[in-house]
This record gives C-alpha cells, structure tokens and sequence, in this order.
C-alpha cells in the first residue's frame, strides 16, 4: 500500500514543508518513507497486456510498410508480420497471458477486461505490485473461464475472516500463491471459493502451522508447501484426509520424522489415501524408520528422498537405492529413476539376506512355530517377515560369513589360464558385476 503525507519542519524561523511517500509493509506499524518521484504506483491490468504484447498505441517502436519496423532510422523486415499483428491485434483471442513484472497494480476500468480479453483461461501476474486479495479478485471477476492463476512474488493483505462465497474462481483449477506471505489459516478462509481447485502452490510462505480443512480444498490433486518450516511433522496429519490428494511436495519443509500411529507393522494407514507421490527432499530425516513408515501409505508409487541424514548411513549409492526399494513394497520410482521388477526382486532378496544374521539373533527361526522375532527388530525391518514368506526365509548357508552389501564384496573372482601353457600359475582378477561402457 502506497500513501502520501506532508511534513513540516522549521529551521531558523523559516518552515519547510516536504512531501514524501509512505510505503507500508504487512505490518500494521511497519513502513518506509520514500521520494515520490522514486516511487512505482504500478498501471491496470489491460495495459500491462497491451505494453507486454505490443498492442498498445503509444509504442517505442514506430510501424512501418506492413511487413516491417522502423527502429530510428533503421527499417527492420519481418516474414510473417501480418498474420503476427493480425493476431496480436486481436486481444479477445489470447488464452493464456503472462504479465510478469509488469508493474501491475489495479484491475483498472470496471469491465474493461470482460469486453477486451473474452477468452482468457491462464494468467501470469507473479512479481507485479498487486497488495490485496481484493485486487485479484476485482481482475479474476472479469475472466469467465479462468483456470490457471499464478499471484506468486506479491506481498499482499489477505481477509482474515470469513467472507461471502462468489463465483469468480468456480472454475479456477490451478493457483499458485508462492512468496505472498500467505498463512494457512487465510488459505482456509479463502478455499471455500475455490470449489474446482486441483493445485495449490505455496512455497516460500514461513508457514509453521497447518490446521485441517473441513469442508474446502476436497477436490486438491497436488499440494506443495516446499520452503516452510513446519514445526514437525505431526502437522501433516492435520491434511492427511485430503481425500483426492495424489501429490504432495515437501522440499526443504523441516521434517525430521514421519510417522503415521494409526497403523501397526504391515498395516496400512488411512492418512493420506490417494497420495501416489511425495518429494520429502532436503529434509531433516535421520532415521530408517520414517522410510518404515512411508510403506504404511496404500497408493505411494513415486517417492524422492534426496539430501536427508538417513542417507549418510550407507556409502553405496546402490545399496541405498536397493534398502529404500526393499522397505516400501509398492514403490514403482524412486528419485526419479524407474524400479523395474528385476531391480525389485534384487532388492527384497539381498535385504532378506543382509538382515538375516540380525534376524536369528532377535529370535527368528527356520521353524515356524520358534519364530518370534522381538519387536525391536520388526520395529526395524517391518518388511521382513513379508519377504520371508514371499522368498522363504534366508538358509544357514546364505548367512554365513555374510559381509556387508559393499562394492568390494560384490567383485566376481575371475580365473583366468593359459592352455598352452600349463605350467604357468593361473591369474585371478576381481571385476564387478556389471560392467559399464
């Protein structure tokens, strides 16, 4: 919010009066004084359009012969200038518009976009000087089908109670809110006029608290709340009955655990039933047992998990990959990388056998009716009966001697001789598995 003010002072019997700017902040007692002369008050909507689309009457560039532009004194020609002007010329066919960093400020002339633009379905006001939820409305009321709203990287006011339900985004199915101070609670107070919404983008917003949405964003597909610290992870049971939720991005969002309590070992949770992929990069997760735990969600399909402490535990970039596959049994990508069934089963079995010496300590047996892991271990490996069953339970001779799932210990002993020679001491060589190109 921009406003003007008038100060006085007096210096040797003379007063001086100075006009200066206030420039408010989203504080209430916030506020900067600037020259007037410094300051941008921004311009309407549909003159953004026309400046940023070359539609506007008074231009730089002067309009030569029709398939040319004159720049000072240089004529410039262009193929295909008239089908281009003839399309620019015509406002009411552009769909998707982006203004970005235009300066935009107000809606402008009421109705004046509804009479000009008739088919816009997407735009792009991110980084303009928009300051209030009220201004975004006053433009979304004259786009019919609007469907697509990115206002990131405006600092604006949001209503803080309750309003009357409109239907200027009844048919608004993606928004992005990124870097406009939003909280969770005004997300709520402004979700019931967004009936169709299907992405709702909120990253870089210091949200800390979440609250749970009763009766408002039921129809959400994707949510990302990247770059806010919450405060722990039990905020996400907060949304965890989004019923619809089917992806949900949590870059750098301070999470150290995650921990679903209404499911036992082998069970599935009733949090989160749609979610099919999650992004908990850049976190603070340091313990195995929040992956445990990712396995309890029924439809997970897709997961990345890059640069979280858990990872520090194993060197082998291969043999993480292979722990992570074997602790969530449904998972058909991981960091972006496709799981085939072959790299599956790899998996699941080097696990069973990895763990296997563990497992007879903790009270596993052959025997089925001695077998009694301890609840520590399956708190540990909660997969691990499961794969028993599906691969049968590792053998005596599988177990012994069983050394970690490094590179070294996964080098073929290749022997090579020399038939004409057989006097000659054969030579061994140690090559891994799979060898590259």
């Amino acid at each position: 919010m921009i406003s003007t003010s008038e100060t006085s002072h007096s210096y040797d019997n003379f007063s001086h009066f100075t006009f200066s700017c206030l420039l408010c902040s989203r504080h209430p007692r916030g506020g900067s004084f600037i020259r007037p002369n410094k300051a941008n008050f921004g311009v309407d909507f549909l003159t953004a359009v026309k400046d940023r689309y070359g539609l506007n009457d008074e231009q730089d560039v002067q309009h030569g012969t029709e398939n040319t532009l004159v720049f000072g004194k240089k004529t410039v020609e262009f193929v295909g200038m008239d089908s281009i002007a003839e399309q620019q010329s015509q406002l009411n066919q552009l769909v998707d518009i982006s203004v970005r960093e235009c300066a935009v400020s107000h809606a402008g002339q009421k109705g004046e976009i509804s009479r000009t633009c008739t088919n816009i379905r997407h735009i792009n006001l991110s980084k303009n000087l928009i300051s209030s939820w009220e201004t975004v409305t006053a433009i979304a009321s004259q786009v019919q089908i609007l469907e697509t709203l990115n206002i990131s990287e405006n600092k604006m006011k949001f209503p803080s109670t309750s309003t009357s339900v409109s239907n200027v985004f009844s048919k608004l199915r993606i928004l992005a809110l990124n870097q406009t101070e939003i909280t969770w609670t005004e997300v709520l107070l402004c979700a019931p006029g967004w009936p169709a919404l299907e992405e709702l983008y909120l990253t870089s917003n210091n949200i800390t608290v979440l609250e749970r949405p009763d009766n408002v964003l039921q129809t959400l597909k994707l949510l990302d709340l990247s770059d806010n610290q919450l405060l722990d992870g039990s905020q996400l049971h907060l949304i965890a009955h989004l019923p619809r939720l089917e992806q949900l991005i949590l870059r750098n969002a301070g999470i150290s655990c995650i921990h679903f309590p209404d499911a036992g070992f082998g069970c599935k949770t009733k949090m989160f039933p749609s979610l099919k992929r999650l992004a908990i990069n850049d976190n603070k997760i340091s313990q195995w047992s929040s992956i445990n735990e990712l396995d309890k969600l029924p439809s997970l399909r897709s997961l990345q998990c890059h640069n979280n402490p858990f990872m520090d535990t194993e060197k082998n970039p291969e043999t993480l990959r292979q722990l992570i596959i074997a602790k969530i049994s449904q998972l058909e990508v991981l960091n972006k990388s496709e799981i085939l069934p072959a790299e599956r089963k790899g998996a699941e079995l080097d696990y069973r056998k990895i763990f296997g010496n563990d497992w007879l300590a903790a009270g596993g047996n052959w025997n089925p009716e001695k077998n009694k892991p301890s609840e520590d271990f399956l708190a540990a490996h909660p997969r691990y009966p499961v794969l028993c069953l599906k691969y049968g339970a590792p053998e005596e001779g599988e177990l012994k001697g069983r050394q970690p799932l490094t590179l070294k210990n996964q080098l073929l002993t290749l022997t090579i001789k020399c038939p004409e020679k057989p006097e000659q001491k054969p030579v061994e060589k140690k090559l891994p598995v799979r060898l590259e190109d």
